[in-house]
């Protein structure tokens, strides 16, 4: 049941804590449709109008946690999904005319717009929003700044104009535009966008004793649980689950970084200004908004598709699933299916709803099992990836000056890449994040800000200092290829 104080976060948690906790006892099909009505057993609603709204709310939220659209009957295959009946709540006038008007003689908000969209009252300006085409001209031409743009968060802070609304005000997310980044998500209030999981799926094979299945662990997880909740306390975590084993992305990360510098340091003798290729986010931004520089991105392959490949090379018939607080990654999973890498992808906030429906808690140890660098550690901050193809370059003995932008969110990212495409970049290399801070910012984390990166700095200050080309050399003797 969902109590009076109920937000956000609280309501999807809940959603996907219940749904974990049917599907480990095979009794989800069964008993799902109770469910909206356990949660919000009513007669006073707790967060909308009314409880009717409110278990249609949950309804939806259940279909997106079995991996389906949130509106039945829909063919929509995005990873980001609106939920209709929770983005009917938020306002849709976008420009509006504040306390501040002085009902000037000048009237040049009136003047400015094109569709005769304003007129005058007895106190103020009015704008008639059955005419407004929010082209933003008389908010710019006001001169006491008194018509307030209210743009849709949603659409704010979209970096790649994937939002718009339909013919009833609500949000449609176009999927030829979307990269999957998970921005909308963080910032819509009502908590109506929200990602489609593959937790009914992973938890489905967990259950199934013939199937191993292995959980990778993004870097970004470090610090997620606390500050003492090391890698080998999250794989005995991940075990009481019904996991087979972990492994860390980080290894990954090593592996990539070491065939990556090989890849910079070509493209550096050749002339050649590339891009990293890590970022999901950013690489579906290349190819779907800057397509004329796909022969820019690195040919080298993900660290979650370099992780699984390894896995699948150690475990043959294992499934891979990546773990960790990244949206994109689940479209990258769909995307790649004829790399074979990761078969499936979780955010750490369903990971936490499947060790609650299994009560199981991360818990310390005086272990540490470390299996990546601690630079491949640090592909999760903004930047890592740039230091770690550079040590690598130099364990190599490379004494090459290269220079790179590191890209710190959507829009240095979208900067960067206009001057690529115009030809005017001045840096060799561009790493691309999409989401500000790196991996560690992402949607589908627990413990975000300060607090979570104190626990991670505690975490990499434990971590010892092997080597990059060193740690990759272990796995030399396999067939393992890192190209796409």
């Amino acid at each position: 049941m969902l109590g009076v104080n109920t937000n956000i976060d609280t309501i999807k948690q809940e959603v996907l804590y219940e749904v974990a906790k049917l599907a480990f006892n095979g009794e989800l099909d069964e008993k799902k449709e109770a469910l909206p009505y356990e949660l919000i057993p009513g007669p006073q609603a707790n967060f909308r109008c009314c409880i009717y709204k409110e278990r249609e709310i949950i309804r939806q939220r259940i279909r997106l946690a079995e991996g389906k659209s949130p509106s039945a009957g829909s063919d929509n295959k995005n990873v980001v999904q609106v939920i209709n009946s929770a983005c009917e709540g938020c306002p849709i006038t976008r420009f509006v005319v504040t306390d501040n008007c002085q009902k000037c003689m000048g009237k040049r908000c009136q003047e400015a717009c094109n569709f005769e969209a304003i007129t005058m009252l007895r106190d103020r300006a009015y704008i008639d929003p059955n005419l407004c085409k929010e082209c933003g001209k008389c908010s710019q031409a006001c001169p006491y700044n008194a018509i307030a743009d209210l743009m849709r968060p949603c659409k704010r802070s979209c970096p790649v104009d994937a939002i718009c609304m339909d013919e009833n005000n609500i949000v449609v997310i176009n999927e030829e535009k979307c990269i999957d980044c998970g921005n909308c998500i963080k910032n819509c209030p009502f908590g109506a966008i929200s990602d489609r999981s593959f937790l009914v799926d992973v938890i489905e094979l967990i259950r199934r004793p013939d199937i191993p299945v292995y959980a990778m662990l993004a870097p970004a997880w470090e610090g997620q649980f606390g500050a003492e909740i090391t890698t080998a306390g999250m794989a005995e975590a991940l075990k009481g689950i019904g996991f087979e084993g972990m492994y860390e992305v980080a290894l990954g990360a090593d592996l990539v970084a070491a065939n990556e510098a090989l890849e910079w340091a070509e493209a550096y003798n050749d002339g050649k200004k590339m891009t990293t290729s890590c970022c999901p986010a950013f690489v579906k931004m290349i190819r779907k908004h800057y397509p004329k520089l796909e022969t820019n991105i690195s040919t080298t392959v993900s660290p979650m598709t370099a992780t699984a490949r390894l896995i699948k090379t150690l475990h043959p018939g294992a499934v891979c699933v990546f773990i960790g607080p990244c949206i994109a990654k689940k479209g990258e999973v769909l995307d790649t299916v004829a790399l074979k890498g990761a078969d499936y992808a979780l955010t750490l906030e369903e990971l936490y709803a499947m060790f609650r429906a299994k009560d199981v808690e991360p818990m310390e140890t005086e272990e540490n099992l470390q299996q990546g660098s601690i630079y491949g550690k640090k592909f999760c901050v903004s930047g890592g990836v740039t230091t770690s193809v550079i040590k690598s370059l130099k364990e190599n003995g490379s004494e090459t000056e290269l220079s790179v932008r590191v890209c710190n969110g959507a829009a240095d990212c979208k900067k960067a890449l206009m001057l690529l495409k115009a030809g005017k970049l001045p840096e060799n290399f561009i790493e691309g994040m999409v989401c500000e801070s790196g991996c560690s910012g992402g949607p589908g984390s627990i413990l975000t800000g300060r607090p979570a990166s104190a626990n991670r700095d505690k975490l990499f200050a434990k971590a010892d200092n092997r080597e990059i080309n060193k740690n990759v050399k272990l796995y030399e003797n396999l067939e393992f290829y890192m190209h796409k």
